[in-house]
């Protein structure tokens, strides 16, 4: 251990945002671990914390900017300008210095602007980097642009919860802390596998799972949490919202709600009331003739009960929010809390499991077409992702700037982005690695990564974590950039380090972040704090009112609308295969990074189609090919096994070759265009 030193930091995985801490010796991350009494972790990290650290000094890092030599052949004038900079690298690229890369960009953006408007540029992405970088990100385009369309990754993930948790209690948020856990009787999770997507958060709820026997778990298929669950509910793909006014139902039916709750810091309940009461749809009843669903008939009142007379948390993830109900699927759950006086106190509350640390934080920073840093009004309304596609195709939108998000790879109908992309005059990508869109770019910049940089992370549960440096790096961090670029189009950005970016920040969005300065985020780094953070931070939120205008929770009833699955059954006429998707613990999404593990990626190099059993006679051959009314994947290996159901398939997404996005078309959620990706129909192909 002789020159080895320990640096504390944070994980910028998943959701759960563990705090690590590195030995290093002669600037290379020697292992990563967790202190025993880190707050988040509780010393413990899944394998991807452990282990996923090596792309830091992957060979393919992207260390010297590029630029695309056919971007230059079709702008003689910018190439003119950077000629001597420029340095052959192989038939498509020229590597360049910073000072070119982002000259280039500016004079292909002033260009642009000229000929089309300042809002014909959009920027994309930001959630894999700092609350800093993307705080200066949406400030640069909305301010020195002059272009009000920003966008981030949680449109493809959580934007739904942001929508439904906003328009109900007035805050996106999770309430409570991840250790009330501890502190709950009962626990319900839906649409999340919990086990492999937050692990950390898993270890919590199996430790309660196994002593007090008060798991209630709602999936499509057999999950690992399944387990450990009092209450095993397999149901139809795009059940949701079926079976959580179904629970709604139960507690009113049997009266079960909490009368002082209510009528002290709710509104518009005896409305919803009277309309859930003669949903046709609502009542658990409607199962008995869903066949092979039957028992859910009992379950699910079994279920309700047990939540409504405890102190109750709900988690959900991806298999919510990825639905065309997703945003009225997080309304039914909030309604569930209100309902019941289960939110605002110790050990019940409401928890929606991000994809990833710093989701949060990015959306926090006003990374949203929508919302200003804080979640204030913008001057002008910006267009979601899907709508800028759409732009793009009708030549209105012609540049994107893009930080961190793999554009196409991970979002649906990805023909169509494919032909959207190529109408484009100039994308420029920050980017740790060639992924597929930095492929695409016409000019790509290197920059730090998380465990190279100084910077806010916000998890989940709103839990601030600044990250330090845990080797030294040459490389600019996304801020760096972006303040150059903002320079060469007329801007006045002037920071001299992250730490003046995050001041500003708490200056601009003080409701949430006014307290949480450099120094206290330095003193409780293995604890963090949790937004608002002013003289003290807040690990419960809503205790006294809700944040909405009048303070009082709101109810807003949406019927399920039949379809898909359950209308095939009810119709007896399922057909052909229903497919879902979802994550394994080794990788993390678009696995740029993880796959430079050879530890984490030969555990799953590549997409497995995972087909129940006595499904065998559908797939003669080792690999398919499914294929829907969009698009269809490269091969997949199939595996067979018991833990799906009939004539229901599943899949990961992590392995960008696979083209799983290609088979999800436009349908998004109704309100916030958020991809269906958690139900597709689809067909199967010999490979």
């Amino acid at each position: 251990m002789e020159n080895v030193e320990t640096i504390d930091s944070v994980c910028t995985y998943c959701g759960v945002g563990c705090d690590i801490a590195a030995n290093v010796k002669d600037n290379k991350i020697q292992n990563i671990f967790a202190h025993p009494d880190g707050v988040v972790s509780q010393g413990k990290l899944c394998i991807k914390g452990k282990y996923g650290f090596d792309f830091v000094d992957a060979q393919d890092r992207l260390k010297t900017p590029r630029i695309r030599k056919t971007f230059l052949e079709k702008n003689p004038y910018i190439k003119e300008s950077i000629a001597s900079t420029l340095v052959d690298l192989d038939d498509t690229w020229y590597e360049t210095t910073l000072d070119s890369a982002t000259t280039a960009a500016a004079m292909k953006l002033q260009e642009i602007q000229t000929n089309y408007g300042e809002k014909s540029v959009c920027s994309i992405g930001g959630a894999r980097t700092s609350c800093e970088s993307s705080y200066l990100f949406q400030k640069f385009t909305r301010h020195t642009l002059n272009s009000p369309h920003v966008d981030n990754c949680a449109r493809v993930c959580h934007s739904p919860s942001l929508k439904g948790m906003r328009t109900t209690i007035g805050e996106g948020a999770a309430t409570n802390p991840y250790n009330d856990i501890y502190n709950c009787e009962f626990m319900i999770v839906i649409g999340s596998n919990t086990t492999e997507a937050h692990p950390i958060i898993a270890n919590r709820i199996v430790d309660m799972a196994q002593k007090h026997d008060n798991l209630a778990v709602f999936d499509v298929r057999e999950i690992k949490l399944h387990r450990f669950s009092k209450y095993k509910a397999i149901i139809p793909h795009e059940a949701n919202l079926l079976v959580l006014n179904m629970l709604a139902y139960t507690i009113i039916d049997e009266e079960l709600y909490h009368e002082s709750f209510i009528a002290d810091r709710t509104k518009g309940f005896l409305e919803f009331k009277e309309k859930i009461l003669n949903d046709p749809y609502a009542n658990p009843k409607y199962f008995e003739q869903i066949e092979g669903y039957e028992y859910l008939s009992k379950m699910i009142p079994k279920i309700a009960r047990e939540y409504a007379l405890k102190k109750s948390m709900i988690f959900w993830g991806l298999g919510i929010t990825e639905h065309i109900d997703g945003s009225y699927a997080v309304m039914a759950i909030t309604h569930l809390a209100l309902m019941t006086g289960n939110v605002g106190k110790e050990g019940a509350g409401l928890m929606p499991l991000r994809g990833q640390n710093n989701v949060q934080g990015t959306c926090d920073m006003g990374m949203l077409p929508y919302y200003d840093p804080d979640y204030q009004t913008p001057k002008e309304i910006g267009l979601m992702t899907p709508q800028l596609v759409d732009e793009m195709l009708e030549d209105r939108i012609k540049a994107v700037l893009n930080i961190g998000e793999d554009l196409t790879h991970i979002h649906p109908n990805l023909n169509k982005v494919d032909r959207a992309f190529e109408k484009l005059e100039l994308l420029f990508v920050q980017e740790l690695f060639m992924t597929d869109v930095a492929s695409r770019a016409d000019i790509v910049v290197g920059v730090k990564s998380a465990y190279e940089k100084t910077g806010v992370y916000v998890n989940a549960m709103r839990r601030l974590h600044l990250s330090q440096p845990l080797v030294k790096s040459d490389l600019p961090d996304d801020w760096e950039v972006l303040q150059i670029l903002d320079n060469k189009m007329g801007g006045t950005a002037n920071y001299a380090s992250s730490k003046d970016v995050w001041d500003e920040v708490r200056e601009v969005a003080y409701r949430r972040f006014s307290g949480a300065s450099y120094v206290r985020l330095e003193r409780h780094r293995k604890r963090g704090l949790q937004w608002p953070v002013h003289t003290e931070d807040t690990p419960i939120l809503h205790q006294l009112d809700f944040r909405t205008e009048d303070g009082l929770g709101e109810f807003h009833y949406h019927q399920y609308k039949l379809r898909g699955m359950v209308e095939e059954i009810i119709n007896k006429d399922l057909q052909g295969y229903h497919l879902t998707t979802g994550r394994t613990i080794a990788h993390y999404n678009n696995a740029a990074q993880t796959k430079r593990s050879e530890s984490l990626n030969k555990r799953y190099d590549e997409d497995i189609l995972l087909v129940y059993e006595g499904d065998r006679a559908d797939f003669p051959t080792e690999k398919v090919i499914l294929k829907s009314e969009f698009g269809e994947t490269n091969p997949l290996t199939v595996r067979f096994t018991e833990k799906v159901q009939p004539k229901t398939l599943f899949s990961t997404f992590h392995h960008a070759k696979s083209k799983i996005n290609n088979l999800f078309g436009d349908k998004s959620d109704e309100l916030i265009l958020t991809a269906a990706f958690k139900s597709i129909k689809v067909e199967i192909l010999p490979a």
